[in-house]
């Protein structure tokens, strides 16, 4: 969601507007709903031709220009379902919390304000006739043309600059000096200059932007034979997150796909545990968990560096079941002493970790010595169980009162109804986000990478600016 820089420009400037005329919580609300309605319009006639600028909420924005764009009724906060987002903030809801981390944007009771990186003059002049317009109720087609400056994918050196400066955490001269900036615009520079140097090294393979990470950090031995890897700290706590997950990415792919095998509250294919246990059971190779474990492939080279298992097993089938709990097993295979360095291994169960946490991989860990000599079927009725007890934890834990019924209200797909379990819609299977895509292509849109013959790659400019051409 969060693919544009225009967007935390935009941002910014609306927060300096806001702190100009004494917004608050209120009118902050109405200008953020209606600055992001006008882009959303600006883009409209590019949107069917130029699908690499698309606006967020353009096609809901498409309804209300018909003979000249209806801001108020697209950007109503009373009919938030008919407007152009539901949610009350509308985007900002996504960009709000990396705005405030950035330090562009900050709130105070509640109303949008300049953040530590306040919005330059220069930057808040491309967003002043969009300012202007935000103040109509109906703007005419060519009023909005006027304000074209502010669509995305138009050029604004100023606003390239100046998020240059912050995203790299560099001066106007690109010198880094870290005194100068907090721990996390240090952490966010060291992640980009480790892509950076993972394009370098792997851009040519044309994978996306985390695939390409991977290639350098999560295996291999460049991590610690290349000179700028081995000279950030954060490589080593980029590997273990890299790691970690394949086996979260893992339990949301058996998960969703065992919430998919159920049945809806009316009746049809609802399942008991025994019914959910045989649906991945049934599904295990009729050996025991010994010999799928000396099935498995070298987890690492004949030197000791980690070869990519979890990237071959998703390759070969990544869809199937089975994979994902092959893929849960080499996760607690990574977990155990010594395979991975101290500082890897920490960032890969958690540095606030005590002891075991549910479906982590030692607990996974723990399964595999229970049922080291039991058949693979017994040990998968075993994760069902646990992802059953897991989902009624989570659910319990969001339990909230409904106001509208003064009743208990539960957070959950799944429900337990005469000992049968029923869904109310399906579980996503999609990855967490590491954000690192989105890293890339704000880096990407400011030149410090650039895409050639669908290939990335670290410009001039990012090489200097990163400190990565060594």
């Amino acid at each position: 969601m969060t693919r544009y820089v225009r967007y935390h420009s935009m941002y910014a400037a609306i927060a300096a507007h806001a702190e100009q005329n004494a917004l608050d919580v209120t009118a902050c609300r109405r200008l953020v709903r209606r600055c992001e309605v006008l882009l959303a319009a600006l883009r409209r006639h590019q949107a069917e031709t130029d699908t690499a600028w698309s606006a967020h909420g353009v096609d809901r924005v498409r309804r209300f220009c018909a003979q000249e764009l209806e801001l108020a009724r697209a950007a109503d906060e009373e009919q938030l379902n008919q407007s152009y987002s539901p949610r009350r903030w509308g985007f900002w809801d996504q960009y709000g919390g990396p705005a405030m981390v950035l330090g562009m944007v900050d709130v105070r009771e509640g109303a949008l304000r300049p953040g530590r990186h306040a919005c330059p003059a220069a930057v808040q002049e491309l967003f002043a006739p969009l300012l202007s317009l935000a103040a109509r109720d109906v703007v005419s087609f060519a009023d909005l043309e006027a304000a074209e400056q502010a669509a995305l994918g138009v050029p604004c050196p100023a606003e390239r600059a100046w998020l240059t400066e912050v995203l790299t955490a560099t001066s106007a001269g690109g010198a880094h000096v870290p005194e100068d900036w907090e721990a996390s615009d240090r952490t966010r520079r060291a992640t980009l200059r480790i892509l950076a140097r993972a394009i370098d090294l792997h851009g040519h393979a044309g994978d996306g932007y985390q695939e390409t990470l991977r290639s350098a950090v999560a295996f291999g031995e460049e991590m610690t034979t290349d000179p700028v890897l081995a000279a950030i700290p954060e490589t080593a706590g980029w590997r273990g997150v890299l790691l970690r997950h394949y086996s979260i990415g893992a339990w949301r792919r058996l998960w969703a796909a065992l919430v998919s095998s159920i049945g809806s509250k009316d009746g049809e294919a609802d399942r008991s545990a025994e019914e959910l246990r045989d649906w991945l059971a049934q599904q295990a190779p009729d050996k025991d968990v010994r010999q799928i474990l000396g099935d498995l492939p070298p987890l690492k080279s004949a030197t000791g560096q980690l070869l990519p298992v979890e990237r071959r097993l998703l390759e070969q089938d990544g869809d199937v079941p089975m994979t994902q709990v092959l893929l849960l097993i080499v996760g607690a295979l990574r977990s155990r002493e010594g395979h991975l360095s101290d500082d890897v291994r920490a960032v890969f169960l958690g540095r606030q970790r005590r002891w075991a946490e549910f479906l982590d991989p030692t607990w996974v860990d723990g399964l595999l010595n229970d049922y080291v000599d039991r058949p693979v079927s017994d040990l998968a009725a075993r994760l069902v169980d646990d992802m059953l007890a897991q989902s009624r934890r989570v659910a319990l834990a969001k339990l909230r009162t409904d106001p509208a019924t003064g009743g208990l209200k539960i957070f959950s797909r799944l429900h337990l109804r005469n000992e049968r379990y029923f869904k109310t819609g399906d579980e996503g299977d999609s990855d967490i986000g590491t954000r690192i895509p989105q890293l890339g292509f704000f880096a990407q849109q400011l030149g410090l990478f650039a895409l050639q013959d669908d290939c990335h790659t670290v410009t001039a400019d990012g090489r200097r600016i990163l400190g990565t051409d060594r």
